[in-house]
């Protein structure tokens, strides 16, 4: 493959530093966001003492300044703390002894299941649904033609600014085909975008070239644009203030995914929240750091996905403590935010992990008729802190301690490790029982432990969550991009092609996911699924390999690359100024020398 031109790889950059600096109220920020994200306490809502937060995190920080930056964190809590209008009466105030599984909790209050609208696709079950027309309910011709005004407008603006690409707008069928593109990237895994393109290789793919050319592909990738580059040149300069939408470049696409995801189905009964993170090293003012997980830096979502089916319901995306400003803490506003009684309806189970839950929350939710679940943290503000009759290091497997305040229950649980649960739906413990397998004498085998009632539903909920994130990574979309906006882009194709596919097995069930990627791809790339794409003898056209200067004394040698064909075959650098239009590889067109010719024998 010819090398790209010093003014092709200038393409590559960014179109202004606005788009990855970042405003001066994310720097005042710093000391809790390392909280938040890099230590993964929440302010508003743990307590913990500076030898404890130092002791178990300062191997990871590796910096003093992080260790200021905790410091400095943990004298604000000292500082709530010594304010009692800020800190409800919780159980760590009270004398309580824990309870054992031999003693007899009470069953809580069943809630009324009132869903606003039937649960499941809001759709016919008596019309057939293609992958296509589903997928089209989340990204409409009406949105991808915003997306194309927007993109159009960005490529004219990257011209005025002197690019040196050819342009020729974008319309909505041809986006589709973009679309597809990068789905068809996805389920078909190469090492670089040029790779798809490639003609002179054992592993060449021959769909690519027939739906757009390589250099099409990437000034569309280049200009893609969710919001209008006027529009955001007004909104970067209320940086630093109240009125700048550090989503701005997110919003047209993010508002009109959130409405589709919400109105084309309804959730069942349990419902799961938890974080996903977006990977992306860019500066953009949001790129968040999380050690605990695998993926560490990128973009910060908050999801509330359906546990029956792993359905995305609905997402936030956090751009900083300043977006949840009712005190209560991120945790707290950001499982607050995903649930509209409104549109939801009441009487829903929310299944949510130690990072969110607290006793604020769980009672909050309560009183607007949302039970809920969750593991816990034992230095969350309210919890139990009594060691009365609690677990011991020494305490066997299966042992159960419990304490409930009114409606609120907090189970501990010995597995091979502590297991901290609490719940406004469930009782402490009725007798369930879980298999673990124990080596004894060196024989592994099965035995079976009590099981405290919230545990077993926890992890049986909160399974489908893990799952949302599994079929989302199966055909991701995710690739290598200069621009951050690009990124989150990619994955609202991900959400919505696995919202589609979701959408489609409740409807039909006929089709895998590797099956209706396949059709998705085909259909929205305009080709059969049935027989391979062939290259018609319209396709394989020589020309130019750069664009014509007006400079007469340039004209015999700008544009001119390696011919791929010499250098295969005969191991010679010749330079031509052609290249096939199809295949985009340089090729010589002489009298004496027709590698063209030779080069498409084959195809």
């Amino acid at each position: 493959m010819a090398r790209h031109a010093p003014q092709e790889d200038l393409l590559m950059t960014v179109d202004s530093e606005e788009e990855f600096s970042s405003s001066s109220e994310d720097d005042e920020d710093i000391d809790d966001e390392g909280l938040h994200f890099e230590e993964g306490f929440d302010p508003a809502q743990d307590t913990f003492s500076d030898e404890d937060v130092i002791s178990s995190r300062a191997p990871h920080t590796g910096a003093a300044h992080k260790h200021h930056s905790v410091f400095n964190a943990v004298e604000n809590l000292k500082e709530c703390e010594n304010d009692s209008e800020q800190i409800p009466v919780g159980k760590r105030d009270r004398n309580l002894s824990w309870k054992a599984e031999t003693d007899v909790d009470m069953n809580p209050k069943t809630l009324r299941f009132l869903p606003a609208r039937k649960p499941g696709p809001q759709l016919s079950l008596a019309d057939s649904h293609s992958p296509m027309s589903i997928f089209k309910l989340f990204f409409s011709e009406s949105a991808v033609s915003n997306l194309c005004h927007n993109t159009n407008a960005q490529a004219a603006r990257a011209l005025a600014k002197g690019r040196k690409y050819s342009w020729t707008d974008v319309n909505v069928d041809e986006m589709y085909r973009y679309i597809g593109l990068v789905f068809y990237m996805a389920t078909v895994k190469m090492s670089s975008i040029a790779d798809y393109w490639r003609q002179d290789s054992l592993f060449s793919l021959p769909l690519p070239a027939t739906v757009m050319s390589r250099d099409r592909y990437r000034t569309i990738s280049w200009n893609l644009h969710m919001s209008h580059p006027d529009a955001d040149k007004e909104n970067d300069k209320k940086r630093g203030t109240s009125e700048h939408d550090q989503l701005f470049r997110l919003r047209p696409l993010l508002d009109t995914l959130r409405i589709a995801c919400k109105a084309f189905y309804h959730p069942r009964r349990n419902l799961a929240v938890k974080e996903r993170l977006v990977a992306c090293r860019a500066n953009a003012g949001m790129t968040r750091l999380t050690k605990a997980k695998s993926t560490k830096l990128g973009f910060k979502f908050f999801v509330l996905a359906d546990s029956s089916n792993e359905y995305t319901v609905d997402l936030s995306v956090y751009t900083g403590k300043n977006s949840f400003p009712t005190g209560h803490g991120i945790s707290y506003d950001a499982v607050m935010s995903l649930l509209d009684k409104k549109a939801l309806g009441s009487g829903y189970h929310v299944y949510m992990d130690d990072f969110f839950t607290s006793p604020k929350l769980l009672t909050d939710l309560l009183a607007l008729k949302f039970g809920a679940c969750g593991t816990y943290r034992d230095y969350r503000r309210g919890f139990p802190q009594s060691a009365s009759n609690s677990l011991t290091k020494k305490s066997t497997r299966g042992s159960i301690r419990w304490i409930r305040d009114g409606h609120l229950v907090c189970v501990k649980w010995m597995d091979k490790k502590e297991v901290s649960v609490c719940s406004t739906i469930h009782a402490a413990y009725t007798g369930d029982r879980v298999q673990r397998k124990v080596k004894a004498r060196d024989t592994w085998r099965t035995k079976t432990f009590p099981c405290p009632s919230p545990v077993i539903a926890y992890n049986r909920h909160m399974a489908g969550a893990d799952l949302s994130d599994q079929l989302l990574e199966y055909f991701t979309a995710q690739h290598k991009t200069m621009k951050w906006y690009r990124k989150v882009f990619l994955h609202f194709l991900d959400i919505a092609a696995t919202n589609a596919f979701i959408l489609h097995k409740e409807l039909h069930g006929n089709m895998t996911r590797k099956e209706f990627m396949e059709q998705l791809v085909a259909d929205l790339c305009g080709v059969s699924q049935k027989e391979a794409p062939k290259q018609t003898s319209i396709d394989h056209m020589p020309v130019p390999g750069a664009e014509l200067t007006s400079d007469v004394r340039k004209i015999a040698t700008t544009g001119r690359r390696i011919c791929a064909h010499c250098k295969a075959v005969f191991g010679k650098k010749q330079q031509t100024p052609w290249k096939c239009q199809a295949c985009d590889v340089h090729l010589c067109l002489q009298l004496n020398r027709n590698c063209f010719q030779e080069w498409h024998k084959s195809v």
